[in-house]
């Protein structure tokens, strides 16, 4: 009898292993990724080091970023300038974090991706700065609480029509973002394409600290 649990257990734990990845694989294909935050550009917001949940649900729906979301989207072109550094351990361990990585359990360390904010969307007129400091879209200076303390609004000016399907994207943590106010020469002048988009940042979730929704 024993020996038949034993069996039994053999053949079905490999089985239970392989369909928990396979609902792995399709929530980070379809539903919702993890990402690690390796830099301070969105800082007090997100951190260093913190691990956020995306969304990448609704914009198989059409549901489009709109201003004020914070969303995840491929390097539109030498935004992230060279990759990173080389994985560090063993070779089993490397081939390991490949696996969760792949499925999503766990962040990729060789993904060219960044995390902005949307000031402005295709058809806005987004300017720097009015004569109180602010942003402005459309005329109307915008309110950011989210810029990081005693970071101004923008130091460097601009003044940006978006083109259709296209946004504009700037950092929380001001002083220390390269976003589209650095790209302004570029085709696109500094926006960022919308197919380009992963998905919108839904919350902070580890470390358990630094748990929030992140919201528009």
């Amino acid at each position: 009898m024993r020996r038949n649990r034993r069996r039994s257990l053999v053949t079905e734990v490999p089985v239970l292993l392989s369909v928990a990845l396979l609902i792995a694989l399709v929530l980070k294909t379809f539903l919702v990724q993890a990402f690690v935050i390796p830099s301070g550009s969105m800082e007090q917001t997100i951190r260093i080091g913190d691990r956020v949940l995306v969304d990448k649900l609704t914009p198989w729906f059409g549901d489009r970023p709109g201003r004020g979301d914070v969303v995840v989207f491929k390097d539109p072109g030498d935004w992230l300038g060279e990759a990173g550094e080389p994985e560090e351990g063993s070779a089993g361990i490397r081939a390991g974090r490949r696996v969760l990585s792949f499925v999503g359990l766990l962040p990729s360390a060789g993904e060219q991706d960044l995390i902005k904010r949307v000031v402005a969307v295709g058809g806005d007129r987004v300017k720097c700065c009015d004569a109180s400091g602010k942003i402005m879209v459309n005329g109307s200076p915008v309110r950011e609480p989210y810029v990081h303390p005693g970071n101004p609004p923008s130091e460097l000016p601009f003044d940006v029509r978006v083109p259709r399907g296209r946004l504009f994207v700037l950092g929380d943590h001001r002083s220390d973002s390269a976003d589209s106010r650095f790209h302004l020469a570029e085709t696109g002048h500094g926006t960022v394409p919308e197919d380009l988009v992963i998905g919108r940042a839904m919350v902070i979730a580890w470390p358990p600290g630094h748990w929030r929704r992140l919201s528009g």
